[in-house]
């Protein structure tokens, strides 16, 4: 059986799987290729929809006027906006097209406006400016494109164009967002976060006033918002911006001070000792009492230390009457009065949004969450695979996708989820990430992949990961080169050589792990990372589990 999955994938070609339709594909596709990126499962529909997903892909990738190829928020939505198609979805395709993630960027940075304001959104019909829309920090997803891809060298054309862009940007929002004198970034109007239909902002104008990103309605009498997700962005956006200043040859120190100052402010005015949650503070200082997808989105912007992380887990991202809903994260809390589960239309309401979904891993991931993420991918996976729809949003209790299709943060989600889960992931500058996990059957006992198989290559090695019920075997060209347990992540670095081992799954890893000719005994706990030197494994970080809650 695992002989025929692995003769499976090897015998998958994408040209095969994928049919080009737009002149573009067939560069993008042999872009794929290059890096080797395969997936085979032996059952269930999981290598149908992995490769319907890669189609949809590239029906999202499109030129626009007469540049190279970006990509596109796909469904109903026409252009790339910066709340996701520019940051996260971006972020997320540098490990599959490259290429099209740095033009992406790069396009933000070219339609800048001479006050400094980046567009909100990219369109054939130009660029927008009538808000803001921030929600992941376009300085962290800039960095990671820059740390995966090193062939840029420190004299980098994107690192600095994208860097003068993000400094003025910086400088915009200081300038026109803090008119409260908070040192909190404001929120305007509903599409500023992109909280649409959110009752955290009911009685708000969806956008600036006059269609002006500088200016709120003057007769509201709840606006500005201090906004605790803007605010926690430009705090993680300046502390990029410290890292890339440093590596462009400038001090970052400047940069650490701001990052601090917003830090101070975002704890200072939006966040409630009591009830240990972010909210928005209207003009008249009371709290939008509206617990929201807000919390994971501050999380997400590396606030706080693992405690709090913690904390929150249990008492909100992790609890199955707040957030932690059969198909996560709910986009308002299910204990909330205000909530809407329906999910036909587009709604942060309370249906579950794949934007949140592919924004989560980050926060789980900065803390070392590992095992406690893969109780929010499983449900996910298993509802993606039985639909090829790629809708924006799902239903939290039936996992039914809702609103539009060929969505590309859901197109996106499924790729991203399979890497993490039972894939080959490259990470930072030179590392890469084996999952010995499978998909569970989580719905109906329906198989959602059986075995599976995956493939990359990485400066022209190639990798393949074979992964059943009971262990794990990692290939490299060709000849076995590691093999496991099941529920342990092996972390390498690009040549191959095992720098550790991560425990994946809430029970303790026992067995062996074969390498270089030697058997070394595991015993691993979940989330315990373990260090190898010299044939030995060796403790480094054993965290424990944060188990669900249900009050």
């Amino acid at each position: 059986m695992t002989e025929e999955i692995l003769n499976r994938l090897r015998n998958i070609s994408i040209m095969d799987q994928v049919q080009p339709v737009k002149p573009e594909d067939q560069q993008l596709l042999q872009e794929w290729h290059a890096l080797g990126i395969r997936f085979a499962a032996s059952g269930g529909q999981m290598e149908a929809t992995y490769y319907a997903a890669v189609e949809k892909l590239l029906a999202c990738t499109l030129p626009m006027g007469d540049s190279d190829p970006i990509l596109q928020e796909g469904g109903i939505y026409l252009g790339c906006w910066l709340e996701s198609t520019g940051t996260i979805n971006a972020e997320l395709l540098s490990r599959l097209l490259p290429s099209v993630s740095e033009t992406t960027y790069l396009a933000f940075a070219k339609q800048q406006r001479d006050d400094g304001l980046l567009p909100y959104k990219l369109t054939a019909n130009g660029p927008s400016f009538r808000q803001i829309q921030l929600v992941t920090p376009l300085a962290r997803s800039v960095w990671n494109h820059y740390q995966l891809h090193s062939n840029h060298g420190k004299q980098s054309p994107f690192l600095n164009t994208m860097y003068k862009a993000m400094v003025r940007y910086d400088e915009w929002i200081a300038h026109n967002r803090n008119t409260r004198g908070t040192g909190c970034v404001e929120a305007f109007s509903t599409f500023d976060t992109g909280h649409d239909l959110s009752p955290r902002f009911w009685h708000v104008p969806d956008t600036p006033y006059m269609n002006d990103a500088s200016a709120y309605h003057p007769d509201s009498p709840i606006l500005p918002f201090l906004a605790p997700d803007l605010t926690a962005n430009i705090y993680c956006q300046r502390m990029y911006l410290s890292r890339i200043a440093e590596e462009l040859g400038e001090s970052g120190t400047d940069w650490k001070a701001k990052a601090e100052s917003s830090l101070e402010s975002l704890f200072r005015y939006c966040y409630d000792e009591q009830d240990m949650f972010f909210y928005d503070r209207d003009r008249n200082d009371e709290w939008v009492r509206v617990q929201s997808d807000v919390l994971l989105r501050v999380m997400a912007c590396e606030v706080g230390d693992r405690k709090l992380f913690d904390s929150l887990l249990r008492r909100y991202l992790l609890n199955t009457s707040k957030f932690f809903a059969k198909y996560p994260f709910t986009s308002i809390s299910m204990d909330d009065p205000r909530f809407d589960p329906f999910s036909t239309y587009n709604s942060w309401g309370g249906a579950s949004n794949f934007l949140s979904l592919i924004r989560a891993p980050h926060a789980f991931e900065y803390h070392h969450r590992y095992v406690e993420l893969t109780w929010v991918m499983q449900p996910i996976l298993s509802a993606l695979s039985k639909d090829k729809q790629f809708g924006q949003v799902l239903s939290p209790w039936t996992g039914e996708q809702g609103y539009t299709e060929t969505y590309s943060p859901t197109i996106l989600c499924l790729l991203d989820y399979v890497e993490r889960l039972c894939g080959i992931m490259p990470v930072g500058s030179n590392q890469l990430w084996f999952t010995g996990l499978l998909p569970i059957d989580m719905d109906h006992g329906e198989i959602v992949s059986g075995n599976t198989a995956y493939s990359r290559k990485v400066n022209g090695v190639g990798y393949e990961l074979l992964n059943t019920p009971d262990r794990m075997t990692v290939y490299l060209e060709g000849k076995v080169h590691l093999d496991g347990p099941s529920g342990i992540r092996l972390v390498t670095d690009h040549s191959g050589h095992l720098e550790g081992i991560i425990g994946m799954s809430v029970r303790t890893v026992e067995g062996e792990l074969f390498y270089q000719g030697e058997c070394i005994p595991i015993r691993i706990k979940g989330n315990e990372m373990q260090r190898y030197a010299d044939g030995n494994l060796k403790t480094e970080r054993d965290i424990g589990i944060i188990h669900p809650t249900y009050r």
